[in-house]
């Protein structure tokens, strides 16, 4: 098996491939490769995309590197391929992205639109940053493992808001509602970073490597 990271200059990929190599070899999941190529993306058995930075400048990133969306989309949405979004990587799937008075369209896989969050309480910063709490909303083999309060690494300013409350599997609370985590058939999305979120992150690392959806 190969898990690809996908490299298009978003992300922290040394930190996460670090991560995914560790697990990888923990649970006999095979290897772990960062690639920006399209056909080895397009070879992969499960595939990672990082990011990290604005909305439209990640998307513009990715389509600017000829057939790597193509192959990502090929893959994910076409054959079924295990396909995990991390921080803007997992805001990408939605409809739209509305950032700085910004509409940029996304990948249009978890119907929704990523909107900049707004605590009721005017005390909380943004960029919501740090260690935070997760609410599980819905069971998902990807949690395996992962009790309701574990704690997630946190450094964003805007979250997903889907269209289907179903397709939100754990929220954190920052002033209200913060959706940490969106799910739907071969798709798995996580707005905290697995990679530096400790043990609650490796577990669901290790889980993704092995989740057969």
């Amino acid at each position: 098996m190969t898990c690809v990271i996908v490299d298009y200059s978003s992300g922290n990929l040394h930190s996460a491939e670090k991560s995914f190599q560790r697990m990888a070899r923990e649970t006999g999941a095979g290897n772990v490769v960062v690639s920006a190529d399209p056909d080895v993306v397009r070879r992969a058995d499960r595939i990672v995309l990082p990011g990290v930075g604005a909305f439209a400048d990640c998307r513009a990133g990715l389509i600017a590197i000829d057939g790597l969306f193509e192959a990502i989309e090929q893959s994910v949405i076409g054959e079924g391929t295990p396909f995990l979004g991390i921080c803007v990587g997992q805001q990408l799937m939605a409809t739209w992205g509305r950032e700085h008075g910004q509409d940029t369209p996304g990948f249009g896989w978890i119907p929704g639109e990523v909107v900049r969050i707004a605590p009721k309480d005017p005390s909380l910063k943004i960029p919501h940053m740090g260690w935070n709490a997760l609410h599980l909303k819905a069971a998902h083999p990807v949690l395996d493992g992962i009790a309701e309060g574990d704690h997630a690494y946190f450094v964003h300013s805007y979250h997903l808001v889907a269209e289907n409350p179903a397709q939100v599997v754990a929220e954190v609370d920052h002033g209200g509602p913060v959706t940490a985590a969106v799910a739907r058939d071969n798709l798995f999305g996580t707005q905290f970073h697995p990679e530096k979120s400790q043990e609650t992150g490796l577990r669901l690392i290790a889980n993704f490597l092995t989740w057969a959806p």
